[in-house]
Parts: C-alpha cells; structure tokens; sequence
C-alpha cells in the first residue's frame, strides 16, 4: 500500500501512515525520539547484527518496536586496489559515515582504510569536513546519497557517483559517471596531469614572448621569422594540450 504522510528524518530513518498504522523505519534513536521503547528481543537483535559487522534497521507500528532488518554493504572488489590508488597519490583516505562503528570499522579493515569517522549524522558530515579543513587540508568528499550533499557542497572538491542521488550530484564539483570508487583516482591523476600541460603551455608562450619581444624591440627579429615563430608557438600548445587524449 502506498504510505500517507511520508517523512524523511535525515540520518535516523523514515516514518509515515500505511493502511492506518503510524510505521516507523530506521536506528534506535528514531524510536527513542518517537517516545517508544525497544523490548529485550529486538534490542537482542540489534546486538546481534553490529557483533555481525552489519546494520540493525528497526521496526515499529503502532507505538512498538516489532522487528529488526539486518543490512550489510557489499563492499565492491574494486574499492580496496581504488583506496591503494589513491594513497599512491599522496592522498589520505578518510571513511565518513551514518553507519554504526562495527559496520564502518569492519569495511574500512577491508579496503584499507585507517581513520573512521562513524556514526556520524549529515550535519556532523559537515563539521568534519571543517575540522580537516581547520588543519589546513584540501578535502575532496566523494559520496552519492542525500545525506552527503551537505559535506559535498563544504569540501574543497565535491565528487559525487553518478549512480548517487540527484541532490548529491547537484552539490558535487565533479560527477563520476562510473559508480566505481577508482574513477576518483582516475579524475585526480587526470586533473594533475591537465595543470602540468597548462603550466607547460604557460611556460613557453610566455618565454616565447619574453625573448622575442626585446629582439623585435631593436630591430633584431625578421617578421617573417616572427610570424614563423608565432605559428609555431601555437602548434605547439595545441598539440602539447591534445597530449591529453592519450590519458587512461
């Protein structure tokens, strides 16, 4: 049946009407903001699921908690060799999370990841965000659900998954159109390697210019040869920029 009143809490879970029942969908807190209590069975089970390295969602209608869905991440082959990548660029990887600490620190030992902020509600996302940038670290947040729009939007450099939410994708400086962590990798290395060329093509036009310029001043530089040079400083920038075709 289709649900009435439907409500998004961010970061606890979702609640609404469905077929007159007042449901409620999401992490202990969500409950315990509601007013209702977890009996022993349930909270048993919510022990059970963080001891298993998952997430516990609970369930309750009518004021009572009812039953307790376990979810697990998969967490995809690619992500552990995308983290190395990315260490191979200098750069720290950092797991940023709503999920419960067991869950967080269980797929962080997966992929190689050594600092875990978990548990951490949208808002919190944010703050954390600040603090690195507080130490005088360029943060780039690479994320894909609602809940990560806000620390996209604060991060020197937004990534979001193309396969992410729309509010997501809108907040992102970057969209990787691969859902695919090492795409993050793949856009660092290419973004390096476009302000190398541009350097380089700063470099030789101006040097060009600061050369010819003294010589033409005197009287020194045939323009012919000047006109000659000219063009064959553009040759070179274009074809030094189209160098870039060849990244993969």
């Amino acid at each position: 049946p289709t649900p009435e009143d439907f409500t998004n809490v961010p970061g606890l879970g979702v609640q609404g009407i469905v077929d007159g029942h007042a449901v409620l969908v999401g992490r202990e807190q969500l409950l315990t903001k509601a007013g209702i209590g977890i009996p022993a069975d349930p909270a048993g089970a919510v022990a059970h699921a963080a001891g298993r390295g998952r997430t516990a969602i609970v369930v309750a209608w009518d004021g009572e908690a009812r039953a307790v869905l376990e979810v697990a991440d998969a967490v995809k082959s690619s992500s552990a060799q995308a983290v190395t990548e990315l260490r191979a660029l200098g750069l720290t990887p950092i797991l940023l999370t709503g999920d419960n600490r067991a869950v967080a620190e269980a797929v962080a030992a997966e992929v190689g990841i050594d600092t875990v902020y978990a548990e951490v509600m949208p808002e919190d996302k944010v703050d954390v965000v600040k603090e690195l940038q507080s130490q005088g670290r360029s943060v780039a947040m690479v994320g894909d659900g609602v809940n990560d729009a806000a620390a996209l939007a604060q991060a020197d450099l937004g990534l979001a998954m193309g396969t992410g939410t729309d509010a997501a994708i809108e907040a992102s400086d970057l969209t990787l159109v691969r859902g695919d962590l090492k795409v993050a990798a793949d856009a660092i290395r290419l973004s390096r390697r476009t302000l190398t060329t541009i350097r380089g093509n700063l470099l030789w036009a101006f040097g060009y210019n600061v050369a010819a310029l003294p010589l033409a001043a005197f009287g020194l530089l045939n323009p012919m040869i000047a006109g000659a040079a000219m063009a064959l400083s553009s040759v070179f920038v274009v074809t030094n920029s189209l160098r870039l075709r060849a990244f993969t």
